[in-house]
């Protein structure tokens, strides 16, 4: 039997797959400033290294576009680094006319530390304090966007923005542990329990996931954009999947046509569409998008590998069963045909 400690350090070996050995490293060039190795030299991009409250240093590319009057902060997924995201990162810039600021994990690319859920929670604040201090943006001009796992940095951030101007949610994730076991109560030892964030989150919030998604099921992403309090009209990408969204030219569309909308919309008509969702509960339709491909950079994001022990107390002998301290959770009664309690 897992103690629900040994379960969350579990749950968190599985969330974490840096690419290894790091796509790119960070130097000083001739002029004493700070260059990254293995990503093309770019004069619009800032090079910068944060200390976090957890003590650790950790990179960030900030990428200007002069036409810009939003920011983008990118929260990346979990087996990706900055230098595989660099191309995508400028084709985002251009697209959809923002600065944008994406950063590595604590223990990704060639920031320091180890990977937690925690570190991430600190890494983001520390990205954010960044763009308030050097750059001068406010939450009211930035859009936060979260791919995967870095839904959970990004929704960890959002909830304490209360003037934040939007939310982009890519094949996010409910919480960790549901992304391992179909369970639909909340455990005390999760990871990334987004399912509680976004009810705090007091922006438009876009939501975008693949149908076909084999590593973090669609319901996923539905169900973040129906507990949001303000949801955006989504994008359900048919046949689209964790790592391929990018490629579909629905997904630049939607993602410009939302970003328009953040840019001129007014705290005036943020407040009134506040008070038009509390009084009514019914959500856009969603919508779909046929597969087409085009140019646009395939985002390398996920991976997960997750084995289930055997215990006798399940008849398929392939069901965890995990103590929680407020009583047992046997969540083998997924897999036997029971309801999960």
């Amino acid at each position: 039997m897992f103690s629900g400690c040994s379960v969350s350090s579990l749950a968190a070996r599985f969330a974490f797959f840096p690419p290894d050995p790091p796509t790119y490293s960070v130097k000083k060039d001739d002029g004493g400033r700070l260059a990254a190795s293995g990503v093309p030299r770019d004069h619009s991009m800032d090079v910068l290294v944060l200390d976090t409250k957890n003590g650790n240093k950790i990179v960030a590319f900030y990428l200007k576009n002069p036409c810009a009057r939003l920011t983008v902060l990118y929260s990346h997924g979990n087996a990706a680094d900055l230098g595989r995201l660099y191309d995508l990162f400028v084709q985002l810039k251009v697209n959809l006319r923002v600065n944008l600021m994406g950063y590595d994990y604590s223990g990704y690319g060639a920031s320091t530390g180890k990977p937690s859920e925690y570190n991430t929670y600190a890494d983001i604040e520390a990205v954010y304090q960044c763009l308030q201090t050097e750059y001068g943006v406010s939450q009211e001009d930035l859009i936060l966007y979260g791919q995967s796992v870095g839904s959970g940095p990004t929704l960890h951030l959002a909830a304490r923005l209360p003037r934040l101007r939007g939310v982009v949610l890519h094949s996010a994730i409910l919480s960790g542990l549901r992304v391992v076991c179909h369970v639909n109560f909340n455990f005390c030892f999760d990871i990334y329990k987004n399912i509680n964030k976004i009810k705090k989150v007091k922006c438009p919030v876009f939501a975008v996931h693949g149908t076909e998604d084999d590593v973090v099921n669609w319901l996923h992403g539905h169900g973040l954009w129906k507990l949001a309090k303000e949801p955006y009209e989504p994008l359900w990408i048919k046949g689209g999947g964790h790592c391929n969204l990018e490629l579909y030219p629905d997904y630049i569309r939607h993602l410009r046509k939302f970003i328009q909308e953040m840019e001129n919309i007014t705290t005036a008509t943020r407040l009134k569409k506040i008070r038009q969702t509390l009084k009514s509960p019914t959500k856009p339709v969603a919508t779909t998008s046929a597969a087409t491909t085009t140019s646009f950079t395939a985002n390398c994001c996920c991976r997960i590998r997750f084995r289930k022990p055997d215990f006798p107390s399940c008849s398929s002998r392939r069901c965890p069963t995990v103590q929680c301290s407020n009583g047992s959770a046997y969540l083998c009664n997924w897999c036997c045909g029971g309801d999960g309690h």
